[in-house]
């Protein structure tokens, strides 16, 4: 698995600019997979603390008990902002357990504290008449650009 600082190491413009995508609004969407395997949506902050990058939840909350039995998330940023492109990031939350570690992030009541690993991160936004997309996964980091509705072009960056 991949921490937020090793993915943050191997892609630094793209998280640098994931992060602030991320920290320009409170509320994201984080997908979770359902006992059936069916998808599930709900409200979802995003903290970045040192070298990772953690969600929380309310104990017993749906979302929580989803990531305890599968921990597989996707996380989209606010839809609602245009500005910074569409960010997504993908892989495991992993709950936090340690009181030490949990006490740091200073919930006012209990709650799930979920590390994320992270497996996939993408940005998509548009300059000009070219759709562009940088797209991330442990050991690959590519560009694509679809100029004019055109045929993708792929760059590798990393």
């Amino acid at each position: 698995m991949t921490s937020w600082q090793e993915f943050g190491t191997a892609a630094p413009s793209l998280a640098e600019r994931l992060r602030a995508r991320f920290t320009a609004a409170d509320a994201h969407v984080l997908a979770t997979l359902r006992r059936d395997g069916s998808p599930r949506v709900s409200g979802s902050e995003i903290e970045f603390r040192g070298d990772e990058a953690y969600i929380g939840s309310m104990v017993d909350a749906r979302k929580a008990r989803d990531l305890l039995r599968d921990g597989r998330f996707a996380l989209h940023a606010s839809p609602g902002i245009e500005q910074g492109g569409d960010a997504k990031l993908a892989g495991h939350a992993v709950e936090v357990t340690d009181p030490a570690e949990v006490a740091l992030h200073q919930q006012p009541q209990p709650s799930h504290l979920f590390r994320l690993d992270i497996e996939e991160a993408v940005l998509t936004w548009v300059e000009g008449n070219t759709l562009l997309v940088e797209s991330w996964h442990p050991g690959r980091w590519v560009r694509f650009a679809r100029p004019d509705n055109g045929p993708a072009v792929r760059t590798e960056l990393g």
